[in-house]
């Protein structure tokens, strides 16, 4: 599992963040009352350790009504697990809005798009490549920003102004950027991992997924956080059901790892139809190696074709063959 190096307002909690924390974030009743002997009580407050629904008085009493819970402990923890399944394998929408100037599907790659720290749009390489024109239809010889018409940043300490004045009014791709400057020592910062995983952790509940998506990978390595696989996991499915194709790939590949082969297809599935080429390449992989079918393979080709009709344009063609920084595909 590799961090995503290149690119390192509150919002109300979602049902799918819900059913995500699912086990470890059941509700229980407000009445504390013993399930073995009927107690209630301020007392009543040792809950049952797996599916957290029952409380008892202590652990005698726990251990003592244990065969009596077992059953409907073991299908609470089933039903989360399944609703848990069933929104995390759901196709999620682009993680990026349609280019807000030639409104077609913003593409996944990193070089396909700019951000735009005068306005805060984020416009399509296509777009940003091509020659901004007045009102009178003339081009406009200085380099201006394709949405806003503000002059480009002369320097990158005028871009890092501007950018922190984003950060001032909560926009997460902004609050992104400057985390990334932290995280890897750049943009004229010093490197501070608590300082960039803060910023990570802001931008991700404005979201920004690629936030989360950072902070899984770095539980997963263990850097400026002690290595917790189980929050690694938690932070890549946030990151993933809210569109980030190198989150969905990284569980993938942890799905393969462990051997859940039908887990991991249903993640590379989902990464291609989002745009990762990667993830194309490891269903043929399982292919070739038996573990995919030949169908699995064509739908994987059929939802690859059907995100590049979506991204394709004959302006964004001609950025990429300009200059190799606008590839978008």
């Amino acid at each position: 599992m590799t961090l995503n190096e290149e690119k390192c307002t509150s919002c109300e909690q979602s049902n799918v963040d819900n059913i995500t924390e699912g086990i470890n974030s059941v509700i229980l009743d407000d009445k504390s009352i013993c399930a073995n002997c009927g107690k209630e009580g301020n007392n009543v407050n040792n809950v049952c350790n797996k599916c957290k629904m029952v409380k008892y008085c202590n652990a005698a009493c726990k251990k003592k009504h244990r065969h009596k819970h077992k059953k409907d402990c073991e299908e609470h923890l089933r039903r989360v697990a399944e609703l848990h399944d069933r929104e995390l394998f759901k196709q999620p929408p682009p993680q990026e809005e349609d280019c807000p100037i030639c409104f077609l599907r913003m593409p996944t790659l990193d070089s396909g798009w700019r951000y735009k720290v005068c306005c805060g749009k984020v416009i399509c390489s296509g777009c940003s490549y091509a020659p901004v024109y007045d009102d009178q239809g003339n081009e406009v010889e200085i380099e201006k920003c394709a949405f806003c018409r503000a002059p480009i940043s002369k320097s990158i300490e005028e871009a890092k102004e501007r950018e922190k004045e984003r950060v001032e009014v909560n926009d997460a791709e902004a609050i992104y950027g400057l985390g990334c400057d932290y995280y890897h020592g750049g943009g004229n910062v010093s490197q501070d991992y608590t300082k960039g995983l803060e910023l990570f952790h802001r931008a991700g509940e404005l979201g920004c997924a690629k936030a989360y998506t950072n902070i899984g990978c770095s539980f997963d390595i263990g850097r400026g956080v002690k290595v917790d696989k189980k929050k690694a996991n938690h932070y890549l499915e946030l990151a993933a059901m809210r569109g980030n194709e190198i989150a969905r790939y990284n569980l993938g590949a942890n799905e393969e790892q462990q051997g859940n082969i039908e887990r991991a297809l249903k993640h590379y599935m989902i990464a291609v139809r989002s745009g990762d080429n990667v993830s194309l390449k490891k269903i043929q992989e399982l292919h070739t190696q038996g573990n995919a079918t030949k169908d699995d393979y064509t739908k994987a080709l059929q939802l690859y074709q059907e995100y590049l009709s979506e991204i394709k344009s004959v302006q964004r063609d001609k950025a990429a063959a300009a200059d190799e920084v606008y590839q978008y595909y």
